[in-house]
């Protein structure tokens, strides 16, 4: 394991003072509300997105993805359960409180403990994977146990974010939910929910990860999270110059943004992968050669090209290109209408066959693109649009047999570690495995995978488990799409990262 060491950087510190103006504003056009305020509550992106700029975690990501030292100064591997972190000196709150290692063990007790959230046990525990405690060595040392060998903490840790023991103990758990005393780069002005999410430069910031320069605080007086779910909206504000970022830019207004004299578009490879889930329990997608079938139906080239612009890529297993072990050499199902139908006769539907593919609002164009390309290799899709809770029920908490065929959905790797994605949606009956897929010699390997120190014998581990996915056809694999963003000519500084945080401590504006 890598020891990571804060880099010794005199960077000079951006000048205080907030313009009374507010003409520093950085204004983001965002999809979503936050669902929460406190960082232990949620398992969802895009509130990890707002509050990442709010609190700091021990570690972090740079915009290649590099896990650097944050809140720790180093970190090191003591043996094969137990990992030290070093803690910065100088470190506060935003009430002006000083961070120590009591702050540190209080968040992942928290995050880690049944109950620990006055009476509830926070959602993001399995995130943690066998994080047994986190013990006080000294006021800037910690040090983190483990139940079992899991090389991948490191990777996992950016996704969690330290809050003030004294703070919470004293206004309660509860409390986190609309109020925010983080360490990161901005503070909390006001949630307006529904609508806003106003917060202002933090002048007593210890300036960021030393790997990320500039270290200091931030370029910006302002930043305000406006919560546009409609595209075109979103758009629009853009173009207006209401706003100065967008996320989810859609692929058909990517002309449009770059013909505009005042924006651009910029883009990243994303880490979620798309994909078909298919009722592997019943009838008729129970049998390979149907599964086969379909995945040979599917053209992904046209589909990428017409549907998402060209801006996305192609896989033949559950794993990003950007993933480690992703297997390269996997070959895929290639399109090919006359085998489709040629299986789907052996299967005994020489006619071809009737299937329904459930799917949310926003993906209904791309899931009846999916269905008509379909079509030539003998399925007739019915696509069916539901809404998100209640696709949640059918086809991941009840998992009810026969309940559906098929499910357009998709799994975010933001460690981009197999772990991260390859357990929940292919363990047997883990939660998120909602093809009903079950290989006790696929769990083997992705139990033994997660425990294995040596990358190299872990990477041949993973290449294995692609291999049977891509035999066993559980899920038709799609693509990992590239997040676009519409972004200000008037913006400078910022980039966007794989994990889809907008990361706005370095952002700055004309």
């Amino acid at each position: 394991m890598k020891t990571f060491v804060a880099l010794a950087l005199g960077a000079a510190l951006v000048a205080a003072g907030a313009a009374p103006s507010h003409a520093a504003d950085i204004r983001v056009g965002f999809t979503l509300d936050a669902l929460t305020l406190d960082p232990a509550n949620h398992r969802k992106r895009e509130t990890q997105t707002i509050l990442r700029n709010l609190y700091d975690g021990l570690l972090t990501r740079d915009a290649k993805m590099n896990v650097v030292p944050e809140l720790a100064e180093s970190i090191r591997q003591i043996d094969a359960t137990t990992y030290e972190f070093k803690l910065r000196k100088g470190v506060k709150f935003h009430n002006g409180d000083p961070m120590t290692a009591e702050d540190v063990k209080f968040s992942f007790d928290r995050l880690t403990k049944e109950n620990a959230m006055g009476g509830q046990t926070s959602p993001r525990k399995s995130l943690l994977g066998p994080l047994k405690d986190t013990v006080v060595v000294d006021s800037h040392t910690v040090r983190m146990v483990l139940s079992a060998s899991w090389p991948i903490l490191p990777a996992m840790l950016p996704f969690q974010e330290v809050v003030s023991k004294k703070f919470v103990e004293a206004n309660g758990s509860d409390a986190l939910a609309t109020m925010v005393n983080g360490t990161g780069p901005f503070k909390l002005v006001e949630w307006r929910k529904g609508d806003a999410v106003i917060m202002e430069r933090f002048n007593d910031y210890y300036g960021g990860a030393a790997a990320i320069p500039p270290v200091g605080k931030a370029c910006v007086d302002r930043v305000i999270f406006k919560v546009i779910p409609e595209n075109a909206s979103r758009v629009a504000a853009l173009l207006s110059g209401d706003v100065d970022i967008v996320n989810e830019l859609p692929a058909h207004t990517v002309k449009q943004v770059e013909a505009n004299a005042n924006t651009r578009v910029m883009s990243v490879r994303g880490t979620r992968s798309f994909y078909l889930a298919l009722n592997t329990k019943t009838a008729p997608l129970n049998d390979l050669r149907v599964r086969q079938a379909l995945a040979h139906a599917i053209d992904k080239k046209l589909l990428i090209d017409r549907i998402l612009g060209g801006h996305a890529t192609a896989i033949n297993a559950i794993l990003s290109p950007d993933a480690f072990a992703f297997d390269a050499s996997l070959s895929g199902y290639a399109h090919d209408a006359e085998r489709a139908k040629k299986l789907l006769a052996d299967a005994g539907f020489k006619d071809g066959i009737d299937l329904t593919l459930d799917t949310e609002g926003a993906q209904k164009e791309t899931a009846e693109a999916i269905a008509a390309v379909a079509r030539r290799g003998g399925f007739r899709i019915r696509v069916v649009v539901s809404e998100g809770s209640q696709l949640q029920t059918k086809w991941l908490t009840k998992k009810e047999a026969g309940a559906g065929e098929m499910f357009f959905s998709s799994w975010g790797n933001g460690s981009l570690d197999p772990y991260d994605i390859f357990d929940p949606t292919h363990m047997s009956g883990a939660r998120g495995n909602s093809s009903g897929y079950s290989n006790p010699a696929l769990d083997k390997l992705l139990t033994d995978g997660a425990a294995e120190l040596d990358q190299a014998k872990r990477a041949a581990l993973y290449k294995q488990a692609q291999a049977i996915i891509a035999r066993d056809v559980p899920y038709v694999y799609l693509w990992v799409p590239a997040d676009l963003y519409g972004v200000s000519k008037r913006l400078s500084g910022w980039k966007p990262s794989a994990d889809s945080r907008i990361n706005l401590h370095d952002a700055c504006v004309k």
